[in-house]
């Protein structure tokens, strides 16, 4: 009788480890640099007084953070379609290297001309850095990796959004806004040093690229540009109108035309009439976006102004916004719902505590009650934006998952940018005294709010 040596046992597969020897290093690079990138946009907000206050700047106050986002919209368009078609080592090195001289001339920044133009060499770096990791992590990581080496990109937001504005308050306080800065840039060459193994790996795709209207290099550069030019066109008409009537309206109607162009041919079709589905969940995030980060970047200025807190306290009072954070969209991860019941609770959430906040600058009110409403806030934008970016891809048939994810960000982007911008050509018109800025954070605050409850209104649409 012939006998034969027995099977070896099958054992169940087990996929690479993202901390395992053979990713470890390119992982912590990419946690690294995503740290970085993430505590510099948690950290400005904190120290944009003290900015505005040295370069006399407080006219471009709003104008500061939607440089930034504008220029990222920008490189994220452009990053993603170089990345594509050449592979991502250029685009990811190109973009530190323009986030590292953005910092250094933010840091050395002698007028509020040369911050803003700072600001904006930050976006771009930012911008086309982040979408650079995006592809790396595809092309490097095996397919079953990619999901932990995303969630482990969205936990290093969470320690710069926890700790990075008391940090930066501390800092500024110390050692003056510029090492804010300053601090950041020797920690990109660590950095580095881990991801050269994954920059020298070849780039080729798994699969061919989608060939659709949203995947051509020329026309979506225009349209990029378009989108970019518009939006800042039409937040320096607006932020004229009460100078210049008759230029300001010019520029706004002019960068508003831009804007609408660039939209139509960035976003999936529908979208800016908000048809139902996926074109009106790519603009939720819009809607997310903007009426949080256009109150949150005002809490600092408001705190400072008006009820007299220092820097690292006006830090501690962002960070509870981090907390809800992490709450919300634990939660989400953990309980199943409807997606517009769910995106509608977010929304509503981020409403209320706005209206809450507002509170913080009334006369007899202390101002640390800015603390326990941005917990709210932060919990609807973790519970109701983790949400929109699940569904708008549920939503995605598979060779447009990528342009729909784009899509996505130039919403986020671009709501932050309008909310932002106009947020502050409001400040300016009523006006830069402790009452005045107090008086414009409670209008900044309606507006936003209501924004918010148009989102949650408009969630039924999502369907």
């Amino acid at each position: 009788m012939l006998v034969t040596a027995p099977e070896a046992l099958e054992t169940p597969y087990q996929p690479p480890r993202i901390f395992g020897p053979r990713y470890r290093t390119a992982t912590l690079g990419i946690l690294l640099v995503v740290t970085l990138v993430a505590f510099e946009g948690m950290s400005v907000g904190v120290a944009m007084p003290a900015i505005a206050d040295e370069l006399d700047a407080l006219n471009l106050y709003g104008i500061s953070f939607s440089a930034f986002l504008i220029a990222s919209l920008f490189a994220n368009v452009v990053a993603g379609l170089w990345s594509d078609r050449r592979g991502y080592p250029l685009p990811f090195m190109t973009g530190v290297m323009l986030f590292v001289v953005g910092m250094a001339l933010a840091g050395a920044a002698t007028s509020a001309v040369m911050f803003l133009v700072a600001r904006a060499v930050q976006g771009m770096g930012a911008g086309a850095t982040i979408v650079a990791l995006y592809v790396m992590i595809a092309r490097v990581y095996p397919v079953e990796s990619r999901p932990k080496a995303f969630a482990a990109i969205s936990a290093a937001w969470v320690v710069p959004a926890m700790v990075g504005p008391a940090v930066a308050g501390f800092v500024a306080e110390n050692w003056g806004w510029r090492f804010v800065f300053y601090g950041i840039i020797p920690l990109v060459v660590p950095a580095l040093v881990m991801l050269v193994p994954a920059l020298r790996q070849p780039s080729s795709p798994d699969e061919a690229p989608s060939r659709g209207p949203r995947s051509r290099p020329v026309a979506m550069t225009l349209a990029a540009t378009a989108a970019a030019a518009g939006a800042g066109v039409l937040l320096h008409g607006i932020d004229r109108l009460h100078l210049h009537p008759v230029t300001g309206a010019v520029e706004t109607a002019a960068g508003l035309a831009s804007l609408s162009y660039g939209l139509f041919r960035l976003l999936p079709p529908r979208a800016l009439r908000f048809g139902r589905g996926l074109p009106t969940t790519v603009m939720m995030r819009g809607f997310f976006s903007a009426s949080f980060f256009g109150v949150n970047s005002f809490i600092p200025l408001a705190l400072q102004e008006v009820k007299g807190f220092d820097l690292s306290s006006a830090g501690i009072a962002l960070t509870t916004g981090a907390l809800g954070w992490s709450a919300g969209s634990y939660l989400q991860s953990r309980k199943e719902g409807e997606a517009h019941l769910r995106i509608r609770l977010g929304m509503g959430c981020i409403a209320v505590a706005i209206l809450l906040c507002l509170l913080a600058v009334l006369p007899g009110v202390s101002g640390w009650i800015a603390a326990p409403a941005w917990v709210i806030a932060g919990f609807g934008m973790g519970f109701g934006m983790t949400t929109v970016s699940i569904t708008a891809l549920k939503q995605s048939p598979v060779n447009e998952q990528g342009a729909n994810s784009a899509s996505l960000s130039v919403t986020d982007m671009l709501g932050s940018a309008l909310a932002i911008g106009i947020g502050g050509a409001l400040v300016n018109l009523i006006g830069h005294s402790s009452a005045e800025i107090a008086t414009g954070f409670v209008v900044i605050s309606i507006l936003m709010a209501t924004i918010a409850l148009s989102g949650a209104v408009l969630a039924g649409r999502t369907r």
